[in-house]
């Protein structure tokens, strides 16, 4: 069973910047595919980055293009989201995902599973991001 553990997240200002980091309790992360969600309250989560884990392919939601990047330190079982120029609107609850295949468009599984596109191996509980002046 491998445990994820978000940290990173806090209250900053609009056009602020925060490092999220997963880290994972396995030597294996590298093996996973691993998607950052969002869940904003009274909202769906939303998938907002993933890496794949063969080729290190990324995907990012279109409103955090160009502002956040996902890069992965396998040495350190480790996935970071770097968000920049944050926004009132990526507030919400982050929490990463891994899963033991290929991500393709939307951080969705190529395959759905039994409780669908989402349904990954692991999540970590989560780590609160606020963005307010």
């Amino acid at each position: 069973q491998v445990q994820l553990v978000e940290s990173g997240g806090g209250l900053v200002q609009p056009g602020g910047s925060l490092r999220l980091s997963c880290v994972a309790s396995e030597s294996t992360l590298n093996y996973y595919s691993i998607a950052w969600f969002r869940q904003a309250p009274g909202k769906e989560r939303e998938a907002v980055s993933c890496v794949s884990s063969k080729e290190g392919s990324t995907y990012y939601e279109d409103a955090v293009k160009g502002r956040f990047a996902i890069s992965r330190d396998n040495a350190k079982n480790t996935v970071y989201l770097q968000m920049n120029n944050l926004k009132p609107e990526d507030t919400g609850n982050y929490t990463c995902g891994a899963f033991f295949g290929v991500l393709v468009q939307g951080c969705v599984r190529r395959v759905p599973g039994p409780k669908g596109p989402y349904d990954f191996d692991f999540w970590g509980q989560g780590t609160q991001v606020t963005v307010s002046s």
